[in-house]
């Protein structure tokens, strides 16, 4: 899934306005304006939305849409924390801003999931109820494989299915 694709379906999902992306990416690091945001939220050809669901332009000209790199999707996920539960106060040595985790395409979805959960201040018990609701069962230990860190032995990685259908409960959720 690519990460426009990804915020299209959060914005959906959470119902977050223009001016608030325009906010939460400013929370993020990163300037952008309204014009922009709606640049980045267009659906692209390749886009891989056939769900009727989901609202938003018919498919642009590529050239009208700003692809969504890994930082800017991080960054904004940052400032949806930020955003939704107030900024922290960094400790004495500790930086001003996270360190950006999302290392490849293939951790993209693991990130995803783990800074929603921080920003919704979701349990796991949460998650679960929201894939549940959108037709996915797993375990807690699979939950749990998915947030561990790269590299850890039990670590497993996300896979867009499972992002997808998140994001789908996740509207179901919030929009119901």
């Amino acid at each position: 899934m690519k990460n426009n694709d990804i915020l299209i379906r959060l914005r959906y999902a959470l119902d977050i306005k223009n001016r608030d992306m325009v906010e939460i990416f400013k929370l993020g690091g990163i300037e952008v304006t309204e014009q922009e945001v709606l640049k980045i939220l267009k659906k692209s050809k390749e886009s891989d939305h056939n769900e009727a669901e989901f609202d938003g332009d018919i498919e642009q000209n590529e050239e009208d849409i700003i692809p969504c790199n890994n930082i800017m999707l991080e960054s904004f996920l940052n400032g949806l924390i930020v955003f939704n539960r107030g900024r922290k106060d960094p400790k004495p040595g500790e930086p001003e801003r996270p360190v950006l985790t999302i290392k490849d395409s293939g951790s993209v979805n693991n990130v995803l999931l783990k800074k929603l959960k921080v920003a919704l201040s979701l349990t796991s018990e949460d998650m679960l109820d929201i894939l549940k609701e959108a037709g996915v069962t797993i375990t807690k230990g699979e939950l749990s494989a998915v947030f561990r860190k790269e590299g850890h032995k039990n670590y497993k990685e996300c896979g867009d299915r499972y992002a997808r259908n998140f994001l789908k409960g996740l509207a179901m959720k919030y929009r119901n």
